[in-house]
């Protein structure tokens, strides 16, 4: 960086009765460009990694969706399976009632377990959005701070 604000607020250039020293003013300028391409080219890659950010979070979004869906069929399922096997139960022997039992018990394993694994997800997906929105503040902070000095 060739000037801070204050170092062009403070700037002087000697004035001679024929005018500014060209050389002066386009030395000047060209440090003041220099700093200002540098500036875009940072704004650019920071809005850059801001849109893939961005991206990255909406995957895990449809992530957490398909997820969610993917709960839903299996707890729908799962209710399925409990119904038959309570209306067979009825209409079956003891023994068949207990293997009806049994398949209940599975499937509510398989419920907890996709629940288990739902909130896991949904825990992770919770830290990510934290840091996320971490790394948004402080590449807010960074161009705020890079505007302050312009």
């Amino acid at each position: 960086m060739n000037f801070t604000p204050n170092d062009l607020q403070n700037l002087l250039i000697k004035k001679s009765p024929l005018g500014y020293n060209i050389d002066v003013v386009n030395e000047v300028l060209d440090k003041v460009i220099e700093d200002y391409s540098h500036y875009i080219k940072d704004i650019k890659d920071i809005k850059d990694r801001t849109s893939n950010q961005t991206e990255a979070l909406q995957n895990y979004r449809n992530m957490e969706e398909t997820m969610t869906n993917a709960l839903v069929s299996a707890q729908k399922a799962a209710e399925d399976v409990k119904a038959n096997a309570v209306e067979k139960a009825e209409n079956i022997l003891k023994e068949a009632q207990l293997n009806a039992q049994k398949m209940l018990n599975e499937a509510n394993d398989d419920v907890l377990k996709i629940r288990r694994e739902y909130e896991d997800i949904r825990n992770k997906m919770k830290v990510f959005a934290a840091k996320y929105e971490s790394i948004l503040a402080a590449q807010q902070e960074i161009i705020r701070s890079s505007i302050e000095e312009i």
